[in-house]
């Protein structure tokens, strides 16, 4: 894919450097002279211009991109980028990051955004996934927060254990994705017996994820 990235900071870098080893083509946008550093990525375009510019932005071949990721460290910068994008560009697929999760309620399709990132929400949802043992915790959020990627740790106590996948009892909107057994990662069968410790991950619509926990108890 192409991918643009408005922003070329310590995070853009590291996103950049990613993609173009997984074999993308990936163009770096800062209006910041400092923030231009070809030697740090070659295999990357570097473009020196606002990526709030309408002007700049066709210049350097946005219309061209199938992803553009807003990852500045202005929020308010990442949603006018991400509105251009997506409604004088037509970019397809547009990722934008949050860095105040008290603005996460802006970034939605209204602002050309398709997949929001809240580093802060992330590594909250981390650290309760590590601490937290038969409580579901929230990883990511999907859809512009209609869908959620889920996590359950089953207890020692758990009474669920011993009983194969099939009676499972989940609503209609949410589906067991993966079993994390040690070391092992296990696609669930109807057959497959739950254990204790057993790392549970969900697809889950936020309306249904009550039922999720009532399901497992």
């Amino acid at each position: 894919m192409r991918i643009a990235i408005a922003g070329a900071g310590s995070v853009g870098r590291s996103i950049a450097g990613e993609l173009v080893e997984n074999g993308h083509q990936v163009m770096l946008i800062d209006r910041d002279p400092e923030a231009i550093k070809p030697g740090r990525i070659e295999a990357a375009e570097w473009v020196l211009a606002d990526a709030c510019e309408v002007a700049l932005l066709e210049d350097a071949g946005l219309q061209t991109c199938d992803v553009v990721i807003a990852c500045t460290g202005d929020d308010k910068v990442n949603l006018v980028v991400s509105l251009l994008a997506k409604t004088e560009f037509a970019v397809g697929r547009v990722v934008g990051r949050v860095n105040d999760p008290r603005n996460e309620w802006l970034f939605t399709d209204a602002w050309g955004v398709d997949v929001a990132v809240s580093t802060p929400r992330i590594l909250a949802a981390l650290v309760e996934e590590a601490v937290s043992v038969g409580d579901l915790v929230r990883l990511f959020t999907l859809r512009q927060g209609q869908v959620n990627l889920v996590e359950v740790t089953l207890p020692p106590t758990t009474s669920i254990a011993g009983r194969p996948v099939r009676d499972l009892k989940l609503p209609r909107d949410a589906a067991l994705v993966t079993i994390l057994r040690g070391g092992r990662v296990i696609v669930p069968q109807p057959d497959e017996p739950l254990e204790p410790g057993d790392e549970l991950l969900f697809v889950a619509s936020t309306e249904v994820e009550g039922q999720v926990r009532e399901a497992l108890r």
